[in-house]
């Protein structure tokens, strides 16, 4: 496999997002910015990978190596950017797995919460023929792509571009304006020079034996954070 790197960027728009990655049970939050576990299943929906097999854990091992960048995009109506803000709905859910690991057969209640009118960009740096076939899939995916989760509609294609260099695949999200400008987060080379860390790092989504690990990451609020941060 050429370990040429590659830049892939991609968009996530809609009036629906959620990035859940540490909600268990009945209480699903969402994450501010999109979450790598997120993006990842979106590659293996593109590619229509089942959940726990072969292929998804030679996928998941191959994507390991990618480095991933978040950004906050905020949107404008003729006046003003639009805020950001969290909506909580309720769901009621059959077959839920209970903490001592057996099913339960009644309804539960669960309170999801949602983004609502929020916009991302998000730049994969990794090895070109991996990011290639991925940008082919993401054109012509295999199954849906969400944001978050299936009731999460893109309103816009999730595929932006393929680019050679960080500063093109940021060009195609933000234009020249500095990345600084912008809420966003990368992930960190060592511990010591994170902010935070995340479980989304996905290792299996066998839906029996689903397991992340940590992810280092750096967070920056930017000049729009006061404006377009989630309320």
């Amino acid at each position: 496999m050429s370990s040429e790197l590659t830049y892939l960027v991609l968009r996530l728009q809609g009036p629906l997002q959620s990035w859940g990655f540490a909600s268990q049970y009945n209480r699903r939050a969402t994450g501010l910015l999109p979450t790598r576990s997120a993006v990842a299943g979106m590659c293996c929906a593109a590619f229509g990978l089942p959940r726990g097999s072969g292929e998804e854990q030679r996928f998941l091992a191959a994507f390991a190596g990618v480095r991933m960048t978040a950004i906050a995009i905020p949107r404008r109506d003729a006046k003003r950017e639009l805020p950001v803000r969290r909506l909580q709905d309720y769901h009621t859910v059959q077959n839920t797995r209970r903490a001592s690991g057996a099913i339960n057969r009644d309804c539960v209640l669960t309170h999801r919460q949602y983004l609502t009118d929020a916009a991302f960009g998000v730049v994969l740096a990794g090895n070109d023929e991996l990011l290639t076939k991925l940008a082919k899939r993401l054109a012509d995916p295999v199954w849906g792509l969400w944001l978050g989760r299936k009731c999460c509609v893109p309103t816009a294609p999730v595929l932006a571009g393929l680019r050679s260099t960080r500063q093109e695949a940021l060009a195609l999200l933000i234009g020249e304006t500095p990345l600084s400008s912008f809420i966003h987060q990368e992930e960190a080379t060592d511990f010591l020079e994170g902010h935070d860390a995340l479980p989304d790092v996905p290792v299996s989504f066998d839906s029996a034996d689903r397991r992340f690990s940590l992810r280092r990451v750096i967070t920056e609020h930017g000049r729009t954070a006061a404006q377009n941060g989630p309320s």
